[in-house]
């Protein structure tokens, strides 16, 4: 059992707190009995795994099967999992995973593009809506909270791992690319005459979703085919990312489903 904070193994996991660590090992923490089940479930290449004598008594089966396809497993006490983990009250497992480290997806048909989505929360739970409602792939800015941080992939409750999703160095040219073959680029923009509704969203088509506060810039604004507003109750300014991107989603979502029906 690893019991001492200063084991060099130790040391060099809670670095990937960092997203520059992450980024120089290409590694990233999986945190939680849930999200290795979806890692597992999902056949995701994970390096080490971490976990204490209380989870292994709870979770024996998962072990063993997590055992199976890790190279190295290591029982940890729970001073020595608390260090490893981002959480408060982390449920007994770590695991490091290799990183996805995408530049680009394939979108087929539907696919939702985040410019400058700083907070973590927001983007996992957008993942999360994205898989939900058949989102094929997912393009983010640079410069959009990190894919691979603790707070995101919390906040997916697993779906980081059923929706392909990469960040962009240069956003505006992966849309461009994809007009090229025939999307059409719906933007949202809180002053657009247009109503979210009144786009045939049957085809195919990126849905495009900008900052928390300062929304899409001017460029991805203009590249667009078409903006639209989502209208709300007086004295309401806007909505919640999050929501608002869910919205988007689930019209694209009813008309698809009627379309097929």
């Amino acid at each position: 059992m690893l019991t001492s904070l200063q084991n060099p193994l130790v040391k060099q996991v809670r670095k990937l707190h960092s997203p520059k660590h992450r980024r120089l090992d290409g590694c990233f923490l999986l945190e939680g009995t849930h999200l290795l089940q979806e890692a597992a479930l999902a056949r995701w290449p994970l390096e080490t795994l971490f976990y204490t004598e209380r989870w292994e008594s709870k979770e024996g089966n998962l072990l063993s099967i997590l055992q199976s396809k890790v190279p190295r497993c290591e029982l940890v006490s729970a001073d020595v999992l608390g260090a490893i983990a981002t959480t408060m009250n982390p449920d007994g497992v770590v695991a490091v995973a290799q990183s996805a480290q995408r530049q680009s997806v394939s979108i087929q048909s539907l696919g939702l593009v985040l410019e400058t989505l700083q907070d973590p929360g927001n983007v996992g739970t957008m993942l999360r809506t994205a898989a939900a409602a058949g989102v094929e792939g997912i393009l983010l800015s640079e410069d959009s909270a990190d894919l691979e941080s603790p707070k995101v992939l919390r906040a997916s409750a697993g779906a980081w791992f059923r929706v392909a999703a990469a960040q962009c160095s240069d956003i505006l040219n992966q849309i461009q690319q994809y007009q090229s073959q025939g999307f059409q680029v719906v933007a949202t923009a809180p002053r657009a005459s247009l109503e979210y509704w009144s786009v045939d969203y049957t085809q195919p088509t990126l849905i495009v979703v900008g900052n928390e506060g300062a929304g899409l810039s001017e460029s991805l604004l203009n590249a667009s085919d078409v903006q639209v507003s989502i209208p709300t109750s007086a004295g309401v300014e806007s909505l919640n990312a999050a929501v608002a991107t869910a919205v988007m989603l689930y019209e694209a979502k009813r008309q698809r489903t009627r379309r097929a029906g």
